[in-house]
């Protein structure tokens, strides 16, 4: 057991220092919590700080998909399930092989399933693939005339996710894998003052491809 001295008064701080360091605690949460907390996270910005650093569209963005993906999971939780239809397994290994191997001049004709839709300024629509939990599906969209706000999410039973949002892009390409059975895939909402023609191009191990909205 070791034994160690106490610190004399001299060394202990101050009831003037304590209140110093406290208020200068204070202080700097509010100036992260006004600069950088409120613009990132919910696009307030009383300061213009969050503004000039960028962070103020962020939260603009986080709050307006948050309130599309609500409004959507809402709008798309009744939608009826689908029973998925067996899958040739070969024509899965073709699409397996030929993604590998393919040139891009050829990739328009490995697509299982695309899909045109055009939005005018402010509609919004939805479309999705029934999956099944760790099936992965290969995709590309693209906006024409304009640029689209974006959620790719998933709804299942009780369960929902969002794999990737986006605003104002042009378009998109991934691969993504389902994360339980149900309903993935896409909400857009044309944002711009001109009708925007979205297409949607997907292959991978789904069901079908269904526009919800």
């Amino acid at each position: 057991m070791f034994n160690s001295n106490a610190p004399s008064q001299d060394d202990l701080p101050t009831s003037r220092q304590l209140a110093i360091s406290t208020v200068i605690a204070a202080a700097s949460a509010a100036v992260i919590l006004f600069t950088i907390v409120l613009p990132s996270e919910y696009g307030i910005d009383p300061t213009g700080a969050g503004r000039v650093l960028g962070l103020a569209e962020m939260g603009e963005i986080k709050t307006q998909l948050a309130e599309e993906a609500e409004a959507d999971r809402l709008q798309t939780i009744k939608a009826p399930a689908t029973q998925e239809l067996p899958k040739d397994q070969g024509s899965a290994l073709m699409e397996t092989i030929g993604s590998f191997f393919i040139s891009s001049a050829h990739a328009e004709e490995m697509w299982k399933e695309q899909m045109t839709v055009t939005l005018a300024p402010g509609e919004a629509t939805e479309i999705k693939l029934s999956m099944k939990a760790g099936a992965k599906t290969t995709y590309s969209w693209s906006a024409e005339g304009g640029t689209l706000n974006y959620d790719l999410h998933a709804d299942g039973d009780a369960s929902t996710t969002s794999y990737k949002k986006g605003r104002a892009q042009p378009g998109d390409e991934g691969v993504f894998e389902a994360a339980f059975d149900g309903w993935h895939g896409w909400f857009w909402r044309n944002r711009s003052a001109q009708p925007v023609k979205l297409t949607i191009k997907a292959s991978g191990d789904f069901a079908e491809m269904k526009r919800l909205k």
